[in-house]
């Protein structure tokens, strides 16, 4: 037989073939239910606002607003549609997010902020040792004030002398600046010791209150179950400054 006859006789042959097998397997995909079309189906069902209970093959737009449930075609669950949300209902939805973020932040701050000072606190004496160095800052600082104020007392003296020699007499207008700058000089120490004092009171303050937020978590308190030390604290490490 020629080559071509029988390589046309080949080819038909594996043509009917394939013909028989698509015959046989199309019947027997559909019997076990594996067809693609018929497997990806889905049923959505929702109750409208007039309790009718609705169906369809495809997302209801009678509920755009309910809740859908999505079925297989044996009746299962697949997954459940939210309703959908007007803009105010997004907007409450958000607002609600950013709320609860904004809590979220901060408890993780306050549990930060606790876990810290408890590292850098780990008992009353650490603390108290940080105390007296914030206080002995500003108590040296008064004391700078104090000197300046002894300072500038010894340099009123001879401008008052000097200014006896014109008793009754407009000053020279080089003595009258010497005394006038002294006494700004002496105004701004004594209101510089007034916020010394003050603040040995305030970082006194501070410490009180750090203290007994300290006290609780070495108690056993769990770390951001507090709250939040008042701000300002850290302010209370810093050295006072002394105007001259």
């Amino acid at each position: 037989m020629p080559g071509a006859v029988r390589r046309q006789l080949f080819s038909m042959a594996w043509g009917l073939a394939r013909v028989g097998a698509c015959v046989v397997t199309g019947p027997a995909m559909a019997q076990a239910g594996t067809d693609p079309a018929t497997a990806a189906t889905a049923i959505y069902t929702c109750v409208d606002d007039r309790g009718n209970k609705l169906t369809s093959d495809r997302p209801i737009p009678a509920c755009i607003g309910k809740e859908q449930r999505v079925l297989n075609r044996d009746g299962s669950l697949r997954r459940v549609i939210p309703p959908t949300l007007t803009a105010d209902e997004r907007a409450e939805q958000e607002a609600v997010e950013r709320r609860t973020a904004t809590i979220r932040a901060a408890q993780a701050d306050a549990m930060r902020r606790d876990r810290n000072l408890m590292a850098r606190f780990p008992n009353e004496a650490a603390h108290r040792k940080a105390r007296e160095a914030s206080l002995e800052n500003v108590r040296q600082a008064i004391k700078a004030t104090e000197l300046r104020q002894v300072e500038l007392a010894a340099l009123r003296k001879p401008l008052e002398e000097e200014g006896e020699f014109y008793r009754g007499k407009p000053l020279p207008l080089r003595l009258k600046q010497q005394i006038d700058a002294n006494d700004a000089a002496v105004d701004a120490q004594r209101s510089a010791t007034q916020n010394q004092e003050a603040e040995l009171v305030r970082i006194n303050k501070l410490y009180d209150v750090e203290l007994a937020h300290l006290r609780q978590l070495w108690g056993g308190a769990q770390p951001g179950s507090l709250g939040a030390v008042p701000n300002g604290s850290e302010l209370s490490r810093g050295a006072a400054s002394t105007p001259r």
